[in-house]
């Protein structure tokens, strides 16, 4: 009994502590009015978890208790607020600013309870191994991973540069297991995923993330187009690019526009955090034909580069409207090694425009986050004196609504089916032709629908969701007996018509296979050129940048390009939106 007074009575004395140092600290950090009341706050919090330390029945683990208590707290505030443990601190710089690390160089993924190589990178000392899309993982270093979950496969085949591992995997058609020793190598995951050539003298960028020297990757691929290619006009991708860090997205604006233009500033509580951001370099070329195309993924850094763009009218955006996030996090050193992401300022475009469209500090009781209204929504002016608008991301130049695949091709999609096919092609056919002129020919399709077939493959739809619903309202109801022939009726035609969709949706499905093949032979630039003649952004860039008369009228704000976005009516929406998503986009740095 005296131990325990004796500890209750250390552990009182630290919270105690605790509580002072608090207290001096607010006391210095803050001088305004609301100093009270954080101390008083403090005591309360520092007071409660010591009752419920000594008192609550059951053992209680305070690191636990707390962790939960600061995700709360934080999670009142906005998604990108976040605290960072000193355990989580490697996995958020991979995901936040280098995805760097040591090992073999490529993507698995889970299937039937297998590890299965989705894509080795090309390059990668996974490729040099000649390890393929398809190969089921069956060993790591003579370990059985039976049942083992991605996490657990990719941290054994993770590991000190220039050791190695030894990989074993059973192969489509080969009757015994083939075994690769590997040297792990330094694997950096490039931001700019592909460049290239995508129609006459017209040159293409794909940049996926905003971490670090994502810049320099945007510069080499910009100056090996013009140099080699002797590029006329550029297509920058921003499409699904959630942003990332904030100085990036500086450098890459400064690749097109003159030394000293505004090209986002930031505006914070602490005058500190007020900054204008400039170009502070020439640039490498300021008068080419420029397209940027974005999407409702395109984020954060991608919407101050494709804002910057669009406030100079330096150049045409194509896509559709970008997610509107307009919020500056920065990373705090905290105690014990620990990290605090933090958002300290809203941005604004050159133009003055904040383009954050939800409201997370007018909240809802149950949670949910208002979105700006389009009455509130203000004008703003262009240096040609088109008009723009705040509130609610970057509203393109050229709307290209994106088209959305039918559930057929999800499910096929979801269950493997394309790509246990484009494994089955990959090991009847060695070589296809250049992904850009590759197609699925209508006799490999029949193929394919053979395949599925015998794959079993079932897939649902809305549709039978709601007469699933009806059915059970209406038995509830007891009404079901007066409706069930046209209950069936309905249920086989609906069956009817899922069997057909296989045609009825043949070219978005070839359009999968096409890519998850081209994938087999020549991995992500494969998969990205084969897109490009099915890509309706791509097809309006080159038409705007082949025509010069259209690209001028777009950008002095000529007939129906003087106003870009503007509302036309209040379609305010609440929308529960929680911190924890796994979609939420990545917030500056």
């Amino acid at each position: 009994m005296q131990k325990l007074y004796r500890y209750m009575k250390k552990f009182r004395n630290k919270l105690i502590a605790l509580t002072i140092v608090f207290s001096s600290v607010l006391f210095f950090a803050f001088s305004n009015d609301n100093v009270f009341e954080i101390s008083k706050n403090i005591d309360i919090f520092v007071t409660l978890f010591r009752e419920l330390n000594a008192s609550y029945v059951d053992e209680i683990k305070p690191e636990k208790l707390i962790r939960k208590g600061i995700d709360g707290m934080l999670e009142s505030l906005d998604p990108y607020t976040e605290y960072i443990a000193e355990e989580e601190i490697e996995d958020y710089k991979r995901s936040h600013l280098s995805q760097e690390y040591a090992g073999i160089g490529a993507l698995v993924q889970t299937q039937n309870g297998s590890v299965v190589i989705a894509e080795p990178y090309f390059g990668s000392p996974a490729q040099q191994a000649d390890l393929m899309a398809g190969d089921v993982i069956l060993k790591i270093n003579n370990l059985d991973i039976t049942n083992k979950n991605v996490e657990e496969t990719t941290s054994l085949l993770k590991g000190p540069v220039n050791t190695t591992v030894k990989v074993t995997v059973q192969r489509l058609g080969q009757k015994e297991p083939l075994t690769k020793t590997i040297t792990r190598q330094e694997i950096k995951v490039n931001n700019v995923s592909y460049f290239g050539i995508i129609g006459n003298d017209m040159g293409y960028i794909k940049l996926d993330k905003f971490l670090d020297n994502c810049s320099a990757e945007v510069k080499n691929a910009f100056i090996q187009l013009k140099e080699k290619e002797k590029i006329k006009s550029l297509v920058l991708d921003l499409r699904g690019n959630g942003g990332g860090i904030l100085q990036e997205a500086v450098k890459i604006v400064n690749l097109f526009v003159p030394k000293n233009t505004l090209i986002v500033s930031q505006k914070g509580k602490i005058k500190s955090n007020d900054v204008e951001y400039r170009a502070s370099n020439n640039p490498i070329d300021a008068e080419i034909p420029l397209v940027v195309l974005v999407d409702n993924n395109s984020a954060s850094a991608s919407e101050i580069v494709a804002g910057a763009i669009q406030d100079t009218d330096r150049g045409v955006i194509i896509g559709e409207r970008t997610f509107g996030k307009g919020l500056v996090q920065q990373t705090l050193s905290t105690s014990y090694n620990t990290l605090l992401k933090v958002t300290i300022a809203k941005y604004y475009t050159p133009s003055g425009r904040c383009i954050q469209s939800l409201d997370y500090t007018h909240r809802k009781k149950d949670g949910s986050v208002v979105k700006i209204a389009d009455s509130l929504i203000t004008e703003f002016k262009t240096p040609n004196n088109r008009s723009i608008y705040d509130g609610s991301g970057i509203y393109p130049d050229i709307l290209v609504k994106t088209p959305e695949f039918h559930m057929i091709s999800f499910s096929l999609l979801q269950k493997n089916i394309i790509f246990n096919y484009a494994t089955e092609f990959r090991f009847k056919n060695n070589t296809i032709p250049q992904s850009k002129v590759f197609s699925i020919s209508d006799a490999v399709y029949n193929d394919f629908i053979k395949y599925v077939e015998k794959s079993n493959f079932e897939f649902s739809v809305g549709s039978e969701t709601q007469l699933a619903e009806l059915e059970k309202i209406s038995k509830n109801e007891k009404y079901f007996a007066n409706v069930t022939t046209d209950y069936e009726k309905i249920k086989a035609i609906i069956e009817s018509q899922k069997k057909k969709d296989i045609y009825t949706h043949q070219s978005e499905i070839k359009q999968l296979l096409e890519s998850e093949i081209c994938s087999r032979y020549y991995y992500q630039s494969g998969r990205i050129e084969s897109s490009f003649k099915y890509d309706d952004d791509i097809r309006e860039a080159l038409k705007v940048l082949q025509n010069n008369i259209e690209y001028a009228a777009i950008l002095k704000g000529e007939g129906g390009y003087k106003t870009i976005g503007k509302p036309i009516k209040d379609t305010t929406e609440i929308i529960v939106q929680k911190e924890d998503s796994k979609d939420e986009p990545m917030g500056d740095e």
